[in-house]
């Protein structure tokens, strides 16, 4: 079989997770080798990504690796076995990598929280606040990928919008409400949005505003994704070289917190949608 050019961060998941198994077992790639009988070199392609991995032979590796966290092990299965062909594969080779990835985690998402400061968060923008966005961009983006953005962006809306929605909770902090990122209209609208999908049962948005003392967190923009089980979990955070996929249990749990903290320091949903609206009426 041929291997793998350029894994999905889903399949680099997995393979960092039988390592972090193999490794916890104390054991070889030789000695997982032996068990299943391929080289050591399979072994490094399965968990580099390269190649994949049956059930048959991921429980094996599992109970092998005296993994007794069956819930567990049987979400390592489903990341194994999935083979859903998502909207965003229509993307691949027209868009970098990372705005696939991002759309699969999504997809897949138990849940999903963010927290935002400067900008409003991906699945809740308008098509012009997400124009305005890519635009903006230096160099400047040719008028087909800009345009192939905007709408990969928009379809990004199938979680909140589709017919099994996410639960999503999101804090924004009042700069990214009250910064311009089109013109007055769209901004405007950007807003109105905000205040109508605030209302969804599934959405949950809290504003963070600039009067709130002792805040400390600005620095806590993240998307936390919910995996399977926790373990599964991840955060994407914005990096100089693109977005960041973080995954081991100690960060996970570090973000959890984070998120809790300003989470606690927002105005309830209630007074959110009241701060959104009013200043939707300002514009």
């Amino acid at each position: 079989m041929a291997l793998r050019r350029e894994p999905t961060a889903r399949q680099m998941r997995l393979a960092v997770e039988l390592r972090r198994l193999r490794d916890a077992a104390g054991l070889a790639a030789r000695d997982a080798a032996a068990l299943l009988g391929v080289s050591p070199v399979q072994i490094s392609h399965i968990e580099s990504a390269l190649a994949g991995v049956s059930e048959k032979r991921l429980r094996r590796l599992a109970s092998h690796y005296v993994c007794t966290d069956e819930a567990f092990v049987d979400a390592l299965v489903a990341l194994a076995t999935d083979r859903t062909r998502g909207w965003w594969e229509d993307y691949r080779g027209a868009l970098p990598t990372p705005f696939l990835d991002l759309a699969e985690l999504e997809h897949h998402a138990a849940f999903l929280r963010e927290v935002q400061f400067l900008f409003i968060p991906g699945p809740l923008q308008t098509e012009g606040y997400a124009r305005a966005v890519y635009a903006y961009r230096v160099p400047e983006l040719p008028d087909e990928e800009l345009e192939s953005r905007v709408r990969h962006r928009m379809q990004r809306k199938v979680i909140l919008e589709g017919p099994n929605p996410t639960p999503y909770e999101v804090v924004v902090h009042e700069a990214a409400l009250r910064i311009m990122v089109g013109n007055r209209a769209a901004s405007r609208a950007q807003l109105a949005r905000l205040v109508e999908l605030s209302e969804a049962d599934h959405v949950t948005v809290r504003v963070i505003p600039f009067e709130l003392e002792a805040f400390a967190g600005a620095a806590s923009a993240m998307t936390y994704a919910g995996g399977l089980v926790p373990k599964l979990d991840t955060v994407v955070r914005d990096a100089p070289h693109g977005a960041a996929f973080i995954d081991s249990e100690a960060q996970l749990g570090a973000f959890r917190t984070l998120f809790r903290k300003v989470e606690a320091a927002s105005l309830d949903p209630e007074r959110s949608r009241d701060f959104i609206h009013r200043l939707a009426k300002e514009l």
